[in-house]
């Protein structure tokens, strides 16, 4: 009996790792830009806006602080920027004027929390923070979430700032509904982070696609689908629309990729791969970010368009992604 359980144990091993070996579209992979200058610490974000974010999170890495600590208080940065409308504060509205933020948090332990549909609170990543360490949830939503950021010393605000409240006046006189690519070449940040001590970890925050329909979310504050690592292998974090990432849970599929030997450029070729081939891609933005434990980092997405910050040996600079639409 015991060598049958041993057999079946051995059997259903192998036929999961089946299941989870990448098929890469070789194809489509592109060795040349495979981005394996090594070096740690490495900090790598998404858009335009994670210059500033990444400055944050290096310099406490350089002073000694983790990883966790680094990515929490980097995002803040990007979610108290009145001029970034798509985080925090500034982020532009749903259909009835209402701004709601998700973001979610995970370390090299693979603790996590995560917040969602949370209104009034400038930063959900701490939020995200306090419900991973002094919980024993992942995730808090709504009026929810709200109470406890109250209770655990965060302060109600209004988030809509005028210039969001203009564009929502300015959108309701026609109310026409379609998410715009690359929208002013910014969305979602996600943050990955490796500290001197070699500990991966990352944060993920948005205020979401603007005019959403009251109570959407989306996949940012999703463990899995916005963000994901796993401190042997890498992590990885995506921006774009939601709902085309969470039906494929993106950002864990990509890690796991990595996990079965894919670099992480090809890991997140492959991750867009599987959103071309079941989803209307043509009108739509996604793109993923990864790194693994070697220092080594790869991007892609389904447009042209996407950029994202690394800071690596020292240096903080934009870098434009390679896109399956040219």
């Amino acid at each position: 009996m015991s060598n049958r359980r041993s057999f079946i144990k051995k059997t259903s091993i192998g036929a999961l790792g089946a299941i989870i070996t990448p098929k890469l579209a070789s194809s489509k992979i592109h060795k040349e830009n495979s981005h394996s200058i090594k070096g740690l610490p490495i900090v790598i974000s998404t858009w335009q806006h994670g210059i500033a974010a990444n400055e944050e999170a290096y310099k406490l890495i350089n002073k000694g602080f983790h990883a966790i600590d680094a990515v929490e208080a980097a995002v803040c940065v990007t979610e108290a920027d009145p001029e970034c409308t798509s985080v925090g504060y500034g982020g532009w509205p749903d259909r009835d004027g209402n701004v709601t933020l998700d973001a979610c948090i995970m370390d090299h332990t693979g603790n996590c929390g995560s917040v969602s549909f949370l209104q009034h609170i400038k930063h959900p990543i701490s939020v995200a923070r306090k419900v991973m360490d002094k919980t024993p949830h992942v995730m808090l939503s709504g009026e929810g979430a709200l109470q406890f950021a109250l209770k655990n010393g965060f302060h109600k605000e209004d988030l809509l700032t005028s210039k969001a409240r203009e564009k929502w006046e300015e959108w309701l006189k026609d109310s026409k509904y379609k998410p715009i690519i690359n929208i002013e070449n910014h969305d979602t940040i996600g943050l990955l982070a490796i500290d001197k001590k070699n500990n991966i970890s990352g944060a993920c925050t948005t205020s979401g696609l603007a005019w959403k329909m009251h109570g959407r979310v989306g996949d940012s504050p999703i463990i899995g689908a916005g963000m994901f690592v796993d401190n042997e292998v890498g992590g990885c974090c995506a921006t774009g629309v939601g709902e085309a990432v969470m039906k494929t849970l993106g950002s864990f599929l990509i890690v796991e990729l990595m996990r079965q030997g894919a670099s992480p450029q090809e890991a997140c070729e492959e991750g867009i791969s599987r959103i071309i081939k079941n989803q209307n891609y043509k009108d739509m933005q996604i793109g993923y970010l990864a790194i693994n434990k070697k220092g080594e980092h790869g991007a892609f997405a389904v447009q042209k368009g996407f950029n994202y910050a690394l800071h690596q040996n020292g240096k903080n600079k934009m870098i434009d992604s390679l896109s399956f639409i040219k």
